[in-house]
């Protein structure tokens, strides 16, 4: 019994340095390139694209599988982004994949909300809290405005409203990109009534 148990363990310290050993030679890296696509769109998740989010779209782009303009709420900011990354020429948007708005996030009337929580399910960044059969709301720091929380909900108490800029979340417009297409970061929006 204990040659049996001592075998095993042998057996089983091998395997492990072996195991070991292939993770560090055959180590397979992310595409560094699809990486900084990634960091370069806006994180929506919105699937506008035709992709079910920002890393498989930015893998496709990478792959030569997809163009640099498929992403509304990148805006023509985000396509002379891309294309300044990929040394390509910038293009205008694809109207096939939506138009340009300006950043919003959901708002819930919550006097209407039946808390079905056919909205929750939808939201690809877990922006909407609640729970059945109770009123639902809206983490506004962590919406992305993606509208994919709209067609699910049977009341049609959501909507959508503009973010404000605010001094802290201003930022020049890129360089090239028409007057008034300043990018925005969300990092506490004040929501228009």
């Amino acid at each position: 019994m204990l040659e049996a148990i001592m075998a095993l363990s042998v057996l089983a310290g091998l395997c492990g340095l072996l195991l070991g050993f292939a993770a560090v030679r055959f180590r397979v890296e992310g595409n560094p390139v699809a990486d900084q696509i990634d960091a370069l769109l806006p994180q929506t998740q919105c699937g506008q694209c035709g992709y079910p989010g920002c890393r498989p779209y930015a893998q496709a782009i990478a792959d030569g599988e997809a163009d640099i303009n498929q992403c509304p709420p990148g805006g023509a900011t985000g396509v002379q982004a891309l294309a300044e990354l990929l040394g390509r020429e910038p293009k205008p948007l694809n109207p096939e994949n939506g138009v340009e708005k300006p950043k919003q996030v959901a708002v819930i009337d919550e006097t209407t909300c039946i808390g079905c929580t056919l909205c929750i399910q939808a939201c690809p960044v877990d922006a909407i809290l609640g729970a059945a059969k109770l009123m639902h709301t809206v983490i506004a720091q962590e919406c992305t405005g993606c509208e994919l929380c709209l067609p699910p909900c049977p009341v049609d108490c959501i909507s959508l409203v503009d973010v404000r800029d605010k001094v802290e979340t201003w930022r020049w417009p890129y360089p090239g990109a028409p007057i008034g297409a300043a990018t925005r970061r969300v990092s506490s929006p004040s929501v228009a009534a």
